[in-house]
């Protein structure tokens, strides 16, 4: 068993995934979002080194409140960066009949990689859910909000349907950065070509993350930009939904 790189547990997590879930917070992402809120799951080898077994364990001291619907979730930083850990846990995950749920930016499939996609191709079954996060549908304005492309990652949203892996969307709705009409039109457009897109959640932006930059002495790139107010929201959700829809009426 490979041991992972742990930011932090959460034992009642409710929006990672259906249901009440455990959720386990690893250590080390390569993207840099301009309003990600946990900046101190960058750095790749810090975190604590647990066992699979060991958070095995931990999540069945709770498990009558993971039954009705909940399961496991692996979050970050960026779970994929740790393939040999996150196999093993799902791994022992499944043998106990635990529901898994992957949530990811995609940033580390490279269909390019074969002995990456050999561990991509022992994971996807071990994995009931996906919540794929798609920072941005244009490969410039993605690269400009998180310093990294985008195109493997909307690859990898390919790749999870011909799997035939249960995909949740989400998308964080930054006000000026990602409530353009245009591209989350596009953006659905793009998504609704998938049988196995099961839930979209458009995310409102919040500034609660900024003290933390601050803390850590790390420029906040957003520092003035308002919080997204629901009610904007909802009418950002309803275009990429337009998207969807028109994709959906195609076929």
């Amino acid at each position: 068993m490979t041991a992972g790189r742990i930011h932090s547990l959460e034992s009642f997590g409710t929006v990672d995934g259906p249901g009440t879930r455990f959720v386990v917070f690893v250590q080390g992402c390569p993207m840099r979002c301009a309003y990600c809120h946990n900046p101190d799951t960058w750095e790749m080898n810090a975190g604590t080194l647990m066992e699979p077994e060991e958070i095995i364990a931990q999540y069945h001291r709770n498990e009558p409140f993971y039954r009705n619907g909940g399961g496991l979730t692996v979050t970050g930083g960026e779970p994929l960066m740790q393939m040999d850990f996150l196999i093993d846990l799902f791994t022992l995950a499944k043998r106990d009949g635990i529901h898994t749920c992957l949530d990811t930016s995609g940033i580390a499939f490279n269909p390019e990689n074969a002995p990456l996609m050999e561990k991509f191709e022992r994971l996807m079954p071990l994995t009931d859910l996906v919540m794929l996060d798609i920072k941005h549908i244009d490969p410039e304005k993605h690269r400009d909000l998180v310093q990294q492309p985008n195109e493997n990652i909307l690859k990898f949203a390919a790749y999870l349907d011909e799997k035939h892996v249960d995909m949740w969307i989400r998308h964080v709705i930054v006000p000026g950065w990602t409530d353009d009409d245009t591209y989350l039109y596009k953006l659905g457009y793009f998504i609704g070509q998938f049988s196995n897109l099961k839930a979209l959640d458009a995310l409102p932006y919040h500034t609660m993350g900024e003290t933390k930059y601050e803390k850590l002495g790390i420029p906040y790139r957003l520092a003035g930009v308002p919080a997204m107010d629901q009610k904007t929201l909802l009418e950002k959700k309803k275009v990429i939904l337009d998207g969807i829809r028109a994709r959906r009426a195609e076929k």
